[in-house]
């Protein structure tokens, strides 16, 4: 296939130059916040994360904010005036996906080497029989068959090959996406419903049952913010400001929190959806599962979402000085991923070690987010490094190159 052979609509074909978005990179920092903080143990920070107000948590943020950033990162390469062939376009998803799942492996190795140490120097035995890591030590050989194959997979360190295989179809996505974005979106919740239907999942091994973070229905949720990254790349909204959805989202978040919070309420929504499933409606559209991306989980992380994108003053906040730490840690993705994932595996041995010293709780997590703050500022400074390096032989060339 040539790029001559991609069609892009003529409406989606034309980007504006915009400033780069705040709330972006100030969300998805906010979002790796609070995953380092819920994989922490017994900590007084984890009751301000957002899994508190409704049915979704950190991780439906991170998914709809990766999609976000994928949009906006890597659709121009596809666009049909590119010069440069599709294969250029296709080859930098692939190559972040495999630097994913590079990540993955690394954080499991020392995810295992963290628990065994806190076993066997600090005498912390039980964690040895934590995250899906009696397989490791009982069933070694079986384990590191499943490992590197993704089957697998320990606790706390189980969202990157989600999010590895999405940018694997990535290519794809974003073709149809550009192609016929209703089409794509579609498609995507046929294959999230197909899901709960008939338990689509990918395999676990040597353990049964199948993924932690399935693809096949968190793929809907990480779609939705591919389609908003492809039309904010084009100065446009995805999904439009209306007053009757923005009341609708708000009518749901307050509903929800109704739920969790307001006694006897809870339970009742609870029966009604039982005896929806009892009707015949699929599991994923009547539970809570996380797995398979249940609807009351996913509707509530998009209902969120939305409002918060229509609040003039998120944006201001956003973008305001006091939350730059927010926006470094944004950009700097996969490097405080990583890090708070470690952080929080060290935690879980102390915490271990000290049982009795609750106040630990109070103070590791502040260590820990300063910690990741100088570690995103590391990383933005080589970043920024690499790019004047990068464009030095192109100046010394426009230089040098003689007149014609």
């Amino acid at each position: 296939m040539s790029r001559h052979d991609i069609a892009v609509p003529t409406e989606l074909a034309q980007p504006t130059k915009r400033p780069r978005d705040p709330r972006i990179d100030a969300f998805r920092g906010l979002a790796l916040l609070m995953i380092f903080v819920d994989h922490s143990p017994d900590n007084p920070y984890e009751y301000l994360t957002v899994r508190n107000i409704g049915f979704s948590d950190a991780a439906e943020a991170f998914f709809i904010m990766s999609g976000i950033a994928a949009g906006l990162a890597y659709t121009g390469r596809f666009e049909a005036r590119g010069e440069k062939g599709l294969w250029q376009a296709i080859a930098p998803m692939w190559k972040r996906s495999w630097t994913l799942y590079l990540v993955q492996i690394l954080l499991t190795v020392c995810a295992i080497a963290i628990f065994a140490a806190g076993a066997t120097w600090f005498g912390v035995d039980e964690l040895l029989t934590k995250i899906n890591l009696k397989q490791v030590f009982n069933n070694t050989a079986e384990a590191m068959i499943g490992i590197p194959l993704l089957g697998h997979q320990l606790g706390y360190v189980n969202i990157l090959p989600a999010y590895s295989a999405l940018l694997f179809f990535g290519p794809l996505m974003i073709l149809l996406g550009l192609w016929r974005p209703m089409l794509l979106l579609g498609l995507s919740a046929a294959l999230w419903l197909a899901a709960g239907i008939w338990r689509l999942n990918l395999p676990n091994y040597p353990n049964p049952g199948g993924w932690f973070f399935n693809p096949v229905a968190w793929q809907f949720i990480f779609i939705v913010g591919l389609l908003t990254g492809i039309f904010l790349r084009l100065g446009k909204r995805f999904v439009p400001k209306t007053p009757w959805l923005f009341w609708l989202a708000t009518g749901w978040l307050v509903l929800v929190l109704a739920w969790r919070y307001v006694p006897g309420f809870g339970p009742f929504m609870n029966h009604q959806m039982a005896l929806l499933g009892k009707a015949g409606l699929p599991f994923n559209m009547v539970s809570h599962d996380k797995t398979f991306l249940a609807l009351p989980r996913m509707t509530h992380a998009l209902a969120l979402a939305y409002v918060l994108s229509c609040l003039p003053w998120v944006t201001h906040l956003t973008g305001s000085k006091a939350l730059s730490f927010l926006r470094l840690l944004g950009r700097q993705g996969l490097l405080v991923f990583s890090t708070g994932t470690i952080l929080a595996l060290f935690n879980h041995v102390i915490m271990g070690y000290y049982a009795e010293a609750h106040w630990l709780g109070w103070v590791l997590m502040p260590l820990g987010a300063l910690i990741l703050i100088v570690v995103a500022w590391l990383g933005d400074i080589q970043k920024s490094a690499r790019r004047q390096n990068a464009t030095r032989p192109m100046t010394f060339a426009a230089r040098t190159m003689p007149a014609e």
